[in-house]
């Protein structure tokens, strides 16, 4: 099967209308151009304003003389305006692209100039390029989820949130009694605590601190029952919502060493609304694509990329080290402890990768084993493409055997062994 290639041709776009905007908190700047070389109009309008955004857009083909039913095409850089633009251009029959900022490549200078107007060109420019074929990719479009999919996000995002600002509350409150050089169980009581503390002469805190205290104290029971109620309407969903993702998770929660909390975000972030076609595809929104860098004679691996998901990519890194604790018999824990837990040239940072390997692998074998595991504990990883050691790795096995064959033998007693 042959690949499909794209041709280059800039005639294409002698009659389509093709809009940048760069948006602001106050004022939206909007940039028009229609075929290659042409000039490049541009327009202000007031921010989230429709009405303003559409005369603009009506203003610049009366500008560039085309007839009504031309075609329009913009794009903006994802950002705190989200997706609801997009839905509206849409909408109103306007092609639109949602791309991602960090993708547009720009000047390696220490200074740069940077200009809403400069901007506006480089966006318009590559955005012509992207619609006459370029062979070379520009820039990557945002994958734009639906209203209900976006939805979905919000439960989990809270409880994510609400636990980062409890722990914030209570290292607060311990970094003030640390001041002090007291110690704070948050196991026990805690008003009984702070009522009992002393300071290193026997005398009671001050009563700006103790006030302080008590107010910090209050805000970390605030966090606590919002993380209940919002874990109560977790599981009353669960178990009564009948929804296809809620299936899947479910389904993958029926896995040993994965819980709610994974099982969640993996399908509402993930699998739930995503389609994938291999895992390359799954690594590189995860954030896990190897980032290599080779220049002459020098080449070495930079590490994981991290340009994905953070969400997905935190928790799978958390169900890898999970994974061997509660699947210690699966093939791909017996591939990690074979090349990294039993060796002793295996240094922390050669973990790591094979922790961001087997992370990645769970990844893709996730929604898998979810369907296959239903009602049993799933042993996966045979089939994984990691099981294979590496030429580095085989040299490193080769030298370690040697070493080892080297070493004088000695007697160990069964108490030293023990």
């Amino acid at each position: 099967m042959t690949a499909t290639t794209r041709s280059f041709d800039p005639t294409a776009l002698h009659d389509t209308l093709c809009m940048a905007l760069e948006l602001g908190e106050g004022r939206w700047k909007l940039g028009f151009v229609c075929g290659f070389g042409g000039n490049v109009l541009r327009r202000q309008v007031v921010a989230r304003d429709q009405h303003g955004l559409l005369a603009a857009i009506a203003w610049a083909r009366e500008k560039f003389a085309l007839s009504r039913p031309t075609r329009v095409v913009s794009l903006y850089e994802a950002g705190r305006d989200g997706f609801w633009l997009h839905r509206f251009l849409v909408a109103r029959g306007i092609e639109n692209l949602v791309i991602d900022s960090s993708s547009l490549l720009v000047d390696r200078r220490k200074r740069r100039a940077k200009t809403d107007r400069l901007d506006l060109e480089g966006l318009l420019d590559l955005l012509q390029r992207h619609l006459a074929g370029s062979s070379k990719k520009v820039f990557s479009v945002v994958r734009v989820p639906s209203v209900e999919e976006e939805d979905r996000r919000h439960l989990h995002r809270e409880l994510l949130s609400a636990k980062r600002d409890r722990t914030r509350v209570t290292n607060r409150m311990k970094g003030l009694l640390a001041n002090q050089g007291l110690t704070l169980d948050l196991k026990k009581e805690v008003p009984a605590q702070l009522a009992a503390l002393r300071q290193w002469d026997g005398s009671a805190l001050p009563e700006g601190l103790q006030a302080r205290l008590a107010r910090e104290w209050e805000r970390a029971l605030f966090y606590d029952g919002l993380i209940d109620r919002l874990e109560s309407e977790r599981r009353e969903q669960l178990r009564r919502v009948s929804d296809p993702v809620l299936k899947q998770v479910r389904q993958l929660n029926t896995l040993r060493g994965i819980g709610t909390n994974s099982a969640w975000l993996y399908a509402m972030e993930f699998f739930g609304w995503r389609q994938f076609r291999n895992g390359k595809e799954v690594g590189a929104l995860a954030g896990f694509a190897p980032t290599p860098f080779q220049s002459g004679e020098s080449e070495r691996e930079q590490g994981m990329s991290k340009a994905g998901n953070r969400y997905v990519r935190a928790m799978a890194i958390e169900i890898a080290w999970g994974w061997l604790r509660f699947q210690p018999q699966s093939a791909l824990t017996k591939w990690y402890q074979r090349r990294f837990g039993h060796r002793e040239q295996a240094t922390a940072q050669d973990r790591d990768r094979g922790t961001g390997a087997q992370a990645l692998d769970r990844a893709v074998a996730l929604p898998r084993d979810g369907r296959a595991a239903r009602g049993s504990v799933a042993q996966t990883g045979s089939a994984s493409p990691l099981n294979s050691p590496t030429p580095r790795e085989r040299r490193r096995s080769i030298e370690s055997d040697r070493v080892r064959a080297a070493r004088p033998r000695c007697r160990v007693s069964d108490d030293t062994a023990r």
